[in-house]
């Protein structure tokens, strides 16, 4: 509970020092002397894609308001190899800060933030936790702006039953990262809620090559619902799968809504399904978010010492009936 209302005092503190600099005309007046900031940001897949813009736009937006901010921005499709990489040009700058994304894992990663705050680096993360090394720099600055992986695959899980009326018996798949340290906490998350209501579940495993190049992944579900005629859900937590789950159940001749499908993120293409009733529920992570509050950590780390903030960015699903309202936000790349 103390540790829970720390976490709150400080996001008042980040929330009042950010809106104040925004709103109060302060957004250009920073500290009289400060050099130039210098951020890395590790955005995840392509740049403008769907899973990727909002958080980008967020980055950006939060460079500009908070002033005397360069922002430069990695794109790595999602490969943790590639964020290693990244990481290690990034400290060849030597910037101010670096944002990273936790798909590595702690221990491809300690070694290397060590080896950046050595140097005075300032490290923070996004998108995907890392809890060891959360824990040991917290104090000096390391925070984490994105989903709380687990239960927001259990939530989505939870309104893939309610939604799509699964009975228990029902066979469902949750195609998912089940091998990757730290994603696996999401599909395995939405493999719980199913099986917890009842549902005989498969877990059928996304592969790297499906894992950069999701249309990959077309003929392996079309392959498994052939195998697996009487399956009445399929889930998955990754943003780019979601998008072509439809597409191989149009493949084998389902309707909308015949399938109950549960995804992640709000693609162009997720967002045409979801219309059209395709999916039932896709996890809603507020990207822009992602973008924003590392951008903020470095910044309010650096000018005011404001520890590490742990701010869980998901707020629910997105549904057929609610996408009608968000759909313009989502067009503007904020949501």
């Amino acid at each position: 509970m103390k540790v829970h209302a720390k976490r709150l005092l400080l996001l008042a503190i980040m929330i009042l020092l950010v809106t104040g600099m925004i709103f109060a005309g302060a957004a250009k007046e920073v500290p009289a002397g400060e050099e130039e900031i210098v951020i890395y940001m590790q955005m995840g897949g392509v740049q403008g894609d769907g899973a990727t813009l909002a958080r980008t736009n967020g980055a950006r937006a939060a460079a500009s308001a908070l002033g005397n901010v360069k922002l430069i921005e990695q794109y790595s499709q999602w490969r943790a190899e590639t964020m290693i990489a990244q990481f290690k040009e990034a400290m060849a700058g030597n910037p101010t800060g670096i944002v990273i994304m936790g798909h590595p894992g702690d221990a491809a990663f300690m070694p290397l933030v060590e080896e950046a705050r050595a140097m005075g680096i300032l490290v923070t993360s996004g998108n995907a936790p890392l809890f060891d090394i959360e824990e040991k720099f917290q104090p000096d600055g390391f925070g984490y702006a994105g989903v709380d992986l687990y239960a927001g695959g259990y939530m989505t899980g939870q309104q893939m039953v309610r939604l799509g009326n699964l009975k228990q018996g029902d066979k469902a798949v949750v195609y998912g990262l089940f091998s990757q340290p730290g994603r696996r906490d999401s599909p395995t998350g939405m493999f719980d809620a199913l099986v917890d209501a009842g549902l005989k579940v498969d877990k059928l495993e996304i592969s790297p090559e499906v894992d950069s190049d999701s249309s990959l992944g077309i003929p392996i579900l079309t392959a498994y619902m052939e195998r697996n005629p009487d399956t009445k859900a399929i889930g998955t937590q990754h943003g780019a799968v979601t998008a072509i789950i439809p597409q191989a159940l149009q493949t084998i001749g389902k309707d909308p809504g015949e399938v109950v499908v549960g995804g992640i993120d709000l693609a162009p293409a997720t967002i045409e399904w979801i219309e059209r009733g395709y999916i039932t529920a896709s996890l809603d992570q507020v990207l822009y978010l992602q973008g924003y509050i590392p951008v903020s950590q470095i910044v309010m780390t650096h000018r005011y010492k404001i520890p590490g903030l742990s701010i869980n960015t998901a707020s629910g699903v997105v549904t057929p009936e609610n996408i009608e309202e968000l759909k313009p936000l989502i067009e503007k790349g904020i949501r």
